[in-house]
């Protein structure tokens, strides 16, 4: 289930940072979640400068950029995942971006396993699948 999206000004970085970022938050997500690597998502929305603002002005108008990432957990993880993982991408964005830490903003979004779809199926009944099969092993 880890999904982690970065929201960036285009040209703000390169293709490379972009992607390095990305791989390194698949890593800190599997590691924070002793979740299987390949279970983990990371995308990046870039964004025309022209449609970014922070504050009164757009990046295209000199405004400095502002990094933001939001990811998605299913409730019931303890809140120090969260806390680890809300440090650890603000921490990837200064590292491989050069970001602003002062400017960067995150969230995280708890979702019910019943609202979460894996293979199209909800993430309850695949826990309750992978629970049970445990117990016939």
């Amino acid at each position: 289930m880890p999904v982690v999206v970065y929201h960036l000004v285009h040209g703000q970085q390169s293709t490379d940072e972009v992607g390095a970022l990305l791989l390194r938050s698949t890593a800190l997500f599997a590691e924070v979640l002793d979740s299987p690597l390949d279970r983990v998502r990371a995308f990046a929305q870039e964004y025309p400068p022209t449609h970014a603002a922070v504050g009164d002005r757009l990046v295209s108008q000199g405004a400095v950029d502002a990094p933001f990432f939001q990811f998605y957990l299913l409730a019931g993880r303890p809140q120090e995942h969260a806390d680890r993982l809300l440090e650890g991408f603000t921490d990837l964005l200064v590292e491989v971006i050069g970001a602003d830490r002062s400017r960067v903003r995150g969230t995280v979004t708890r979702v019910e396993p019943e609202a979460w779809s894996i293979a199209g199926v909800s993430a309850a009944a695949v826990r309750a699948d992978e629970i049970r099969d445990r117990e016939q092993s």
